[in-house]
């Protein structure tokens, strides 16, 4: 059975929790809260002592949190992009102190089922794709006013896609005519504009991912986020990151691999590799999906989870 699309499952749960190696009395982010399935198993595994704070741009999720908290005093939640996980530690005197971070990177699928949201091309609905649709400049909004060789690069660079300069000349061509509000305007405009269709795949989906990306600063935010979180993890502390497709999984996997090698010194210099004071130890390989899960979740299809832990 696989699962509704309006029911929300968090992906490698089981596995992104065990990632945590949580004690009981620790303190632990969940710095996409999303919904809350991870951090309701988190929860489960610490005791009356132990700590979570759950970090979320989307006013929905903050909702669901706020809930969470009036019944359970080990939980508190706190509206921001986990780019802000170090003033969050700071103000709580954490720094240093955290056992385990957990960042589930992207687009939930109640913001993909929720029309109004403006993240899906299957759902009409206002173009906005903003996480926090009360900040920042929505998708509509950039694209009435952008350059069209602005456009054509975050298509090309963000979306990888080829006809990413076609789609903008498009874009650019169909605004001058009437504004694109709505997402099925974008949809149909990309369509048309795109001389090629892959198989199982809309034409509009990597415009649409590009764009979201763009409009909420998802790679920029995910870079300084690894950062900041390696930053205020304790010493043994591990940090857990799932992500869905090239572009992040680039990122954390470049970034935890540059932490695991240590000091970029010259191949001839006499040192051994322990001397070279690596900042974190891989934690075995990336993890995907299990067929079970893939059954009854087919979005986890592209789900990667890279884990560190931190050894200085």
């Amino acid at each position: 059975m696989t699962v509704s699309r309006s029911e929300h499952l968090p992906v490698l749960l089981n596995e992104a929790v065990a990632a945590l190696d949580i004690k009981a009395d620790g303190i632990y982010v969940d710095g996409t809260f999303g919904r809350g399935g991870h951090a309701r198993q988190v929860l489960t595994q610490l005791s009356d002592d132990g700590r979570l704070l759950g970090l979320d741009k989307d006013p929905a999720a903050i909702s669901v949190g706020q809930d969470l908290a009036k019944r359970d005093p080990r939980f508190s939640i706190e509206q921001c992009s986990f780019a802000e996980l170090a003033t969050a530690a700071y103000a709580r005197v954490w720094q240093g102190k955290i056992n385990g971070i957990l960042l589930d990177i992207g687009v939930s699928s109640p913001q993909l089922d929720e029309a109004e949201r403006g993240f899906s091309f299957q759902k009409d609905g206002p173009l906005d794709m903003r996480m926090n649709p009360d900040a920042g400049m929505s998708a509509a909004e950039w694209l009435a006013t952008a350059e069209m060789e602005d456009i054509a690069h975050v298509i090309k660079t963000l979306g990888e896609e080829r006809f990413g300069t076609r789609i903008a000349r498009a874009i650019v061509e169909t605004r001058d005519a009437s504004p694109i509000t709505t997402t099925k305007q974008l949809a149909d405009l990309v369509d048309k504009a795109s001389p090629f269709r892959e198989k199982h795949k809309h034409p509009a989906t990597r415009t649409f991912q590009a764009i979201r990306i763009y409009i909420n600063n998802e790679l920029g935010d995910l870079t300084t986020g690894l950062e900041q979180a390696l930053d205020v993890l304790a010493v043994g502390g591990r940090l857990a990151v799932i992500s869905f497709h090239s572009l992040e999984d680039r990122i954390v996997k470049r970034y935890f691999r540059e932490q695991a090698k240590g000091d970029d010194l010259p191949a001839y210099f006499p040192v051994r590799a322990d001397e070279l004071n690596p900042r974190v130890k891989l934690i075995g390989k990336a993890i995907k999906a299990s067929k079970d899960e893939l059954a009854v979740n087919p979005r986890a299809r592209s789900a990667v989870l890279r884990i560190v832990e931190k050894l200085i």
